[in-house]
C-alpha cells in the first residue's frame, strides 16, 4: 500500500479461483501465509498502524489522532465489506449468519468464487421446487459433492430463500442487481498465461479477445463462454497459480 495510491510491487499477483481463505499466490508467503486472502484486512490495519506510528514519531499527529485513524480504518472496512457482501447475494440488509455460513460452505467445497456468485442470481424463491431443482442453478460449481454436503447446501438455500422472500424483491429485479455487481468474467492466471504463450509466438489475437471480454466483465458476451468456465487442472500447478517474487 502506498499513501499516494501507487502500485509499488507488481508481483507475484494472483486471482482467487476456488474459494480458499488461506490462498496466497506467493510461494515465499506459504510458511506463515501472512498475506493470504483472509489476512488482507489485518495486513491493511498493520500498514495503517505503521503510518500512524511514523507520523506520531515525527510529531505530525498525537497518540489520540493515531488511535482514531486506526479505529476509523477498521470501522470503514467492515462497513464496506458488509455492504458489498449484502449486494453480492441480492439482499437489502446484511445477514452475518447467512453470509458466514455461505463462505464456510464455499471454503469446504472449494467453490469457484466468481462463477458461484454469478450462478446464485438464478436461484428462484419458489419453495415448492424439489431439492435437485433448488440446487440446479449451482450445479456448474457444486461438482461431485457428497450427500452430507448436498444437505448442507440445501439447508443454506432454504435460509437464503427465506431472507429473499422477506425482503420483497422480485427474482427478476434481484438477478439484474446481482449480475451488475458479480462479474461473469474475471482475469485468471491461466487465461493470462495462454494469451502470453500465444503472444510470444507473435499471435496477439488471444490478447485482443481477452481484453475485449475483460473490458465489460458483467456483460454476457455470447460465444465467449470459454472465458467463464472453471479453470482446467493445469491452471492450479505451481508456476501458473502460484509464483515466487523472483518469478
Amino acid at each position: 500500500m502506498s499513501v499516494l495510491g501507487l502500485t509499488i510491487d507488481y508481483g507475484p499477483f494472483g486471482f482467487l479461483d476456488a474459494f480458499d481463505p488461506k490462498f496466497t499466490p506467493n510461494t515465499t508467503d506459504l510458511p506463515g501465509r501472512r498475506y493470504c486472502f483472509a489476512n488482507q484486512p489485518d495486513v491493511g490495519m498493520w500498514n495503517v498502524a505503521q503510518l500512524a506510528s511514523t507520523l506520531s514519531s515525527a510529531n505530525l499527529i498525537n497518540d489520540d489522532e493515531a488511535k482514531y485513524g486506526m479505529e476509523r480504518y477498521g470501522a470503514k472496512f467492515m462497513e464496506e465489506y458488509q455492504s458489498i457482501m449484502t449486494k453480492k447475494i441480492g439482499l437489502k440488509k446484511y445477514n452475518k449468519e447467512l453470509i458466514s455460513k455461505l463462505l464456510s460452505n464455499m471454503a469446504f467445497d472449494k467453490v469457484d468464487y466468481t462463477i458461484f456468485f454469478r450462478a446464485l442470481s438464478n436461484i428462484k424463491t419458489n419453495t415448492d421446487l424439489s431439492e435437485d431443482k433448488l440446487l440446479s442453478p449451482l450445479k456448474p460449481v457444486l461438482l461431485d459433492i457428497s450427500k452430507e454436503r448436498k444437505k448442507a447446501w440445501i439447508d443454506w438455500i432454504h435460509q437464503y430463500i427465506h431472507e429473499l422472500t422477506t425482503s420483497g424483491i422480485s427474482d427478476e429485479e434481484r438477478k439484474a442487481s446481482m449480475d451488475s455487481i458479480n462479474p461473469k468474467f474475471v482475469l485468471r492466471n491461466y487465461l493470462c498465461q495462454t494469451a502470453i504463450d500465444a503472444a510470444e509466438q507473435g499471435d496477439y489475437s488471444e490478447v485482443r479477445r481477452l481484453l475485449k471480454v475483460m473490458q465489460k466483465p458483467y456483460d454476457e458476451h455470447p460465444g465467449m463462454e470459454k472465458y467463464a468456465r472453471l479453470p482446467p487442472a493445469w491452471a492450479y500447478r505451481p508456476g501458473v497459480c502460484m509464483l515466487s517474487c523472483s518469478s
